[in-house]
């Protein structure tokens, strides 16, 4: 499940991009061992997402979507309003970025989603997210 976190020590994972009607949506992951507890089976991970507007529209978004998989196989949806409690309107040329967190029961995992977007005229689309890796350093494939 994704939860807020405290970012504190921390190791790259993983990247991806994604661009769907001009919206460009990137995410880092890292692993947030000070928040692990492998004993626990608690893997914490830590994500930002920079969400950016290279189209020729305005564009809100308005929810999102993530579909998280644990190493075991195990399937979580995830659906609501915004992203961290904002539902924000990108501008051409602006971008929104932010950080979140997911706690996953493997020390391996992915996250793929997308973001339900409008246009001022109320058109809609959904802005991909591409899939990425969750994954403790020196873990195995």
């Amino acid at each position: 499940m994704c939860a807020g976190f405290t970012r504190g020590t921390s190791y790259v994972v993983s990247t991806s991009t994604a661009i769907t009607q001009g919206i460009r949506v990137t995410v880092s992951t890292v692993y947030v061992p000070s928040q692990s507890s492998p004993a626990g089976h608690k893997y914490v991970f830590a994500y930002t997402i920079r969400i950016a507007n290279e189209g020729t529209e305005t564009a809100k978004l308005e929810s999102r979507h993530w579909v998280i998989t644990h190493g075991s196989g195990k399937v979580e949806e995830v659906r609501g309003p915004g992203v961290v409690g904002h539902q924000p309107t990108i501008k051409v040329g602006d971008h929104f970025e932010y950080t979140s967190g997911c706690v996953l029961d493997t020390p391996r995992g992915s996250m793929v989603g997308t973001y339900h977007m409008v246009r001022l005229d109320g058109r809609t689309f959904e802005a991909d997210i591409a899939r990425f890796e969750l994954a403790m350093p020196h873990s195995l494939n």
